[in-house]
C-alpha cells in the first residue's frame, strides 16, 4: 500500500513538472514570436506613416513664363499652354489666366471637341448660349463645359474692377468629340475640400487626401487648387502614365526637389515622369498653386481656334456645319447673346 501511495505521489508531482515545463515551453515560444513581431509591426506603422513620400517625384522639366495677349473683345489673357513656347500638354489645349474688366469680354463665339474649365479667382462672369442655358459664376465657382459637336457662346464680366480665373481647355477623344454638350456647374461651397498639416486643397477634379470630386471627366484627369502655409510642404500622387503641370496663382514655392529654384506666381511648371509631385513653400507667404494632370490621348490633333478635330477635313467641315447652322449649331442661326 505505500508502495502504490508513493507511485501516486510521485506521478502526480511529475505531471505537475511536465505541466509546468510545458507552460514555460509555450510561453518562451510566445515572447520570441512577439519579439519577432513587434520590429515588423512598427516597419509596417513606418511604411504606412511614409505613404505620401515618393518614390520617384516628377522634376520639373520646362518653365514657361506666359506674356500678357489681347483676346475675345479687349480682354487680357496670360497664355501658357497654347503660346508658342508650349503648344500643347497632350491632353491640355490652352491655359489662360484672364484678368477682365467691363465692358471688355468674350462675346458671342463658338466651340467644337474639347472641353473647357472656367475658374474664377476673383470678380464674377455671366454666360449665355445659344440653347438658352445662362448663369453666373462668381470668385471661387467652376464651369466645367464640354462643348462636343458644338456650342456658341458668350462669357463677359459682371462685376466692377477686375475680374480674374483660369480657363483650361481640354481635348476629348476622338470617339467623344461629337457628343452632345453639357455643363457642370459647382458653386464656391459645392466644391470638396480637405486640410492637413498646414496644406489646403480644392478639388475641382480627381482626388485628394481620400476626398474625391463629383466631377465627371470624360478624359481622365485631376485639377487640384493647393494652398500650403509658411514652412509646409506636400506630395502629391499622380498616375505615371499622365501629363502634369503647375501653375503658380500666388506667392511662391520650390516643386520637384528641394534644390530647385523658386517657382513665381503666373509662371507655369510642366513637370517630368514619376508618380507625383513633391513641394515646399519655404516662403514667409502662403502658397497658391493649381496641379492639373491628365491621361495623354495620343491622337492626331487639327486645330483652328475654338474648333479642334482629328484630321484638316474635319476642321473644315466644323467650319461649314457652323455656316450653315448644322450638325450641332442649328441653333445659332437665330441667336445672339444679350451681352453681346
Amino acid at each position: 500500500m505505500k508502495l502504490k501511495s508513493i507511485n501516486k505521489r510521485y506521478l502526480s508531482r511529475l505531471s505537475s513538472i511536465k505541466l509546468y515545463i510545458i507552460v514555460l515551453f509555450c510561453f518562451v515560444c510566445w515572447a520570441l514570436i512577439f519579439h519577432s513581431f513587434v520590429p515588423n509591426l512598427k516597419n509596417m506603422s513606418s511604411t504606412s506613416d511614409q505613404s505620401s513620400v515618393l518614390s520617384k517625384p516628377r522634376l520639373v522639366v520646362k518653365r514657361v513664363n506666359p506674356n500678357t495677349q489681347n483676346d475675345g473683345d479687349g480682354a487680357v489673357v496670360r497664355r501658357s499652354i497654347g503660346s508658342m513656347e508650349l503648344r500643347r500638354l497632350d491632353p491640355f489645349l490652352m491655359l489662360d489666366e484672364f484678368a477682365v474688366t467691363v465692358p471688355a469680354g468674350f462675346p458671342d463665339h463658338p466651340h467644337r471637341g474639347f472641353e473647357t474649365v472656367t475658374y474664377m479667382l476673383e470678380g464674377a462672369f455671366t454666360h449665355q448660349d445659344f440653347a438658352g442655358n445662362k448663369g453666373t459664376i462668381r470668385t471661387g465657382d467652376v464651369q466645367w463645359m464640354t462643348a462636343g459637336r458644338g456650342i456658341v457662346h458668350s462669357e463677359m464680366p459682371v462685376s466692377e474692377g477686375v475680374n480674374r480665373g483660369l480657363q483650361l481647355w481640354i481635348n476629348l477623344a476622338s470617339k467623344d468629340k461629337m457628343i452632345e454638350p453639357k455643363y457642370q456647374d459647382m458653386l464656391k461651397e459645392e466644391i470638396s475640400r480637405a486640410e492637413k498639416d498646414g496644406v489646403e486643397v480644392r478639388i475641382i477634379a480627381g482626388e485628394c487626401m481620400g476626398v474625391k470630386s463629383p466631377v465627371f471627366t470624360r478624359t481622365p484627369a485631376m485639377f487640384l487648387d493647393f494652398t500650403l502655409k509658411p514652412e509646409a510642404e506636400w506630395h502629391q500622387s499622380i498616375p505615371e502614365s499622365w501629363n502634369a503641370f503647375v501653375y503658380v496663382i500666388e506667392g511662391e514655392g520650390v516643386f520637384g526637389s528641394l534644390d530647385a529654384s523658386p517657382a513665381q506666381a503666373h509662371q507655369l511648371l510642366v513637370m517630368g515622369s514619376g508618380d507625383g509631385l513633391s513641394v515646399w513653400n519655404k516662403s514667409s507667404q502662403p502658397l497658391r498653386f493649381a496641379l492639373v494632370g491628365g491621361q495623354p490621348l495620343n491622337e492626331p490633333i487639327a486645330q483652328y481656334g475654338p474648333f479642334v478635330m482629328n484630321t484638316q477635313a474635319e476642321i473644315q467641315k466644323t467650319f461649314e456645319d457652323y455656316r450653315s447652322f448644322k450638325n450641332g449649331f442649328e441653333k445659332a442661326r437665330h441667336w445672339s447673346s444679350q451681352q453681346a
